[in-house]
């Protein structure tokens, strides 16, 4: 599971580093870490590094610093560097003069235009950690003029670094070398951030424990639930599943079928729609209502029951029942109408609120703004619950204000049901046992993957992401299993 630190505490922990070498040792470590991954990038564009073209946009401080010592080792490489001055007065000073004993020009913004043209590379350095706000218009006007992939030194200048939010003009990169461990700014704008990769600066001993932490593929191989030998369909997780009604029992179907395919050793439907999902999926036990269903080790509700009296008396007994709660789509509008509701749960029952955005503001009176991550420990401390705001990256947050992001494979979730599909695995995951927080992030990942999976480069439906979900696992499981070969970078890594 990879750590990532507030860049606060990242600055801290490089200055006490940074007290014991020699000036300039971290930064030119930092650089030569940039320009390897340039050179690569390079060499995948055309077959060689040797020759090809490479602008920095260079601010002001370490960060432009950074930018000038990558232009002079890829100068070493026999790769053509010019720096483009957006602050010349206030450039590098070290950096600036290595760049021009390896052979590197130096220009004014003024002159950019004719260099980006023919740049086969830009290396962002305009700014770093300790900025704030949309690029400059200096820096928007150049940046305008480029047109080839963009490596960011750090963060992609524009973003903020701690929020991920973007307000105005910001740097959109390939790829982003970040320095020691991950920011928030890669797990929250990954869309602005490309491809992250890390180079190890040797401080993270200096940081403590992280802000946050992201799941990657092999946290979800491992704590994906798998039968043994002497488990049967109770030992393995009853899931029951209130959802979609007899005029619209498609949310039933994706989310009792979810939680099938999620392995689930049981599925009880409870709903008006028990006729539809019992005909799609036979091994569903389903019934009419949450009384008849039997017993059950965790509960999903929501998706389509409606948010009249009816739909509330349902979430009572379901939150009554003493079990693990996910509550999704309607059954978060009934909590946001009906605040007794969730005050009158047994403090001891384990609740999941999965609200998008629109349903996050009903339940808090805010929408969650642009720092996400304190919106969300907010809200998980507010309804004392686990709270999961479902976006282009996911936040998990706990009531204990830990917290999980999804950096997401793409954008092919967004599409009507799928999120009846993540439901119906967060109820299975549940009733296995897992903790409202280790579901949230486990099913996060795994519904992305299966939504890349089943789309292919091409737009898939729910029920595709649906039918995807065996297959994700399997893969997963695969490429991770005991024994097999990590391909996880260790910068920033940190356990559960």
């Amino acid at each position: 599971m990879r750590g990532v630190w507030l860049t606060e505490r990242v600055r801290a922990a490089e200055q006490r580093l940074m007290r014991r070498i020699p000036e300039d040792t971290l930064m030119r470590r930092a650089a030569f870490g940039v320009s390897v991954t340039a050179a690569r990038l390079l060499v995948e564009q055309a077959g060689t590094a040797s020759g090809r073209r490479v602008v920095l946009l260079v601010g002001a401080g370490n960060n432009g610093g950074d930018a000038l010592w990558a232009g002079a080792y890829l100068r070493r490489r026999g790769v053509g560097v010019v720096a483009v001055l957006l602050r010349p007065e206030r450039a590098h000073t070290a950096g600036l003069a290595a760049l021009r004993a390896a052979g590197g020009r130096a220009v004014h913004a003024d002159d950019a235009g004719g260099f980006l043209a023919s740049a086969d590379l830009v290396i962002d350095g305009i700014v770093g950690l300790s900025a704030r706000g949309p690029l400059r218009p200096t820096a928007a006007r150049v940046y305008e003029q480029v047109v080839s992939p963009v490596l960011a030194v750090d963060m992609p200048s524009g973003v903020d670094p701690d929020t991920g939010a973007v307000d105005g003009n910001a740097v959109r990169a390939t790829v982003t070398v970040t320095f020691g461990v991950w920011k928030p700014v890669h797990v929250l704008s990954p869309t602005h951030c490309g491809q992250v990769e890390c180079v190890d600066l040797g401080f993270r001993d200096e940081l403590g424990e992280p802000d946050m932490r992201s799941m990657d593929d092999a946290d979800v191989a491992a704590r994906w639930p798998v039968p043994g030998p002497a488990d049967d369909k109770y030992t393995q997780g009853v899931a029951g599943i209130s959802a979609g009604s007899a005029a619209y029992p498609g949310a039933a179907v994706l989310s009792a079928a979810a939680a099938v395919l999620a392995s689930s050793g049981m599925v009880r439907y409870a709903g008006p729609a028990a006729d539809v999902v019992r005909a799609h999926w036979p091994e569903v036990v389903a019934t009419g209502t949450v009384a008849d269903a039997g017993r059950v080790q965790a509960w999903m509700i929501g998706p389509g029951i409606g948010t009249g009296n009816a739909g509330a008396d349902v979430l009572r007994q379901v939150l009554a029942a003493g079990v693990p709660v996910c509550a999704d789509a309607d059954a978060l509008t009934l909590l946001a109408n009906h605040p007794d509701i969730v005050d009158s749960k047994d403090p001891e029952t384990p609740l999941l609120l999965t609200p998008h955005d629109g349903e996050f503001a009903r339940l808090t009176g805010t929408p969650p703004g642009t720092d996400r991550v304190a919106a969300v420990r907010a809200a998980a401390r507010q309804f004392d619950a686990t709270v999961l705001l479902k976006g282009h990256a996911t936040i998990v947050a706990a009531p204990d204000g830990r917290v999980l992001v999804n950096r997401p494979a793409g954008s092919w979730a967004a599409t009507a049901g799928s999120g009846d599909v993540l439901a119906g695995m967060l109820g299975a995951l549940l009733a296995t046992g897992l903790d409202p927080l280790s579901a949230g992030g486990v099913a996060a990942r795994l519904h992305v993957l299966a939504a890349a999976h089943a789309a292919a480069d091409a737009p898939a439906p729910a029920s595709a992401i649906l039918t995807a979900i065996p297959a994700t696992i399997r893969r997963l499981r695969s490429e991770h299993r005991p024994g097999a070969t990590s391909r996880r970078a260790p910068c920033g890594a940190g356990g559960a």
